[in-house]
């Protein structure tokens, strides 16, 4: 197309050569290969809907064993899988929250967002492969005494959620089931860990049991209280953006003055920050309303 613009240009300009080329350009441009497109499906998603992006670790068991993380948590993984949210955030800014656990992130994209115009292939090829090579690229940095094996793989998936209340019911679920997830995980690698039991055992053990069953044993067994547990653990994390204050140092040369002098200078900037905390309840929805403004 661009060979074609610039050939009318020396159309215009008497040049027979550029003529040629553009009558090239026209032949690629309307072959008789051009059918095929129409085999493409339209993947538009419905307007006005919330478009969660939720990515989840490929076969992560057998790569965390082969990494050699830390059970039941290990901080490095977790940081890593933030700092790899918070890039794919600042990449694509039409996404209004996000909020990860272990090896998955869900990431929501404001309802009247028209990025490539809503195609839903657009939206999860361009988180999953930033998030993928993210994680590869930010490897060394949190698992400085750990080389990479093999580059891990993630899928991805979309789900549309009209309402408010049906995104705050989604959010809320992911973060049950990070409870979930890590309360059984915490009394099974205790079982194992300090109890002396082999897995099959530590799961035959916790098979039937309750929430509180699992307080009771981490607290009676092992002197835990599972409240005091971090709340990375417990709640998972949510990325949002915020304006932050930063103080910078500048060099500036003041008048009359023939010398720069360091002086520090506070700007405001927006940046995606990870908060621990709960979701379920109002209390964060009232704090930070602007998540779910109409405008989004």
């Amino acid at each position: 197309m661009l060979r074609c613009c610039r050939a009318g240009a020396a159309i215009a300009a008497g040049c027979a050569r550029g003529s040629l080329r553009c009558r090239r350009g026209l032949a690629m441009a309307k072959s008789k290969f051009e059918y095929v497109r129409d085999f493409e499906a339209d993947d538009t998603v419905l307007p006005n809907c919330w478009i969660v992006v939720r990515l989840d670790g490929r076969n992560f068991h057998r790569f965390s064993e082969q990494h050699e993380f830390k059970k039941p948590n290990d901080d490095r993984a977790l940081h890593l899988m933030t700092k790899c949210a918070q890039t794919v955030m600042q990449e694509l800014e039409d996404i209004a929250i996000a909020y990860g656990q272990s090896d998955e992130y869900s990431f929501v994209f404001k309802k009247k967002s028209r990025w490539f115009k809503r195609r839903a292939s657009k939206f999860m090829t361009h988180v999953v492969s930033q998030f993928s090579s993210s994680y590869v690229f930010y490897w060394k940095d949190y698992f400085k005494d750990q080389q990479l094996l093999y580059p891990p793989g993630f899928d991805g998936r979309i789900v549309l959620y009209p309402s408010n209340q049906n995104l705050k019911d989604y959010l809320s679920w992911r973060q049950a089931d990070c409870h979930i997830n890590n309360l059984y995980n915490t009394v099974f690698w205790m079982l194992v860990q300090r109890g002396g039991l082999t897995p099959v055992q530590a799961q035959e053990r916790l098979r039937g049991t309750l929430a509180g069953d699992k307080n009771e044993i981490l607290f009676s067994e092992f002197n835990i209280n599972y409240n005091n547990e971090p709340l990375m653990y417990r709640k998972g994390t949510v990325l949002i953006w915020q304006k932050v204050n930063e103080v910078i140092t500048k060099k500036i040369k003041l008048p009359k003055e023939e010398e720069e002098k360091e002086v520090e200078v506070t700007r405001t900037k927006t940046k995606v920050v990870p908060l621990h905390c709960d979701i379920i309840g109002d209390q964060f929805w009232e704090e930070y309303p602007e998540i779910l403004a109409e405008d989004s």
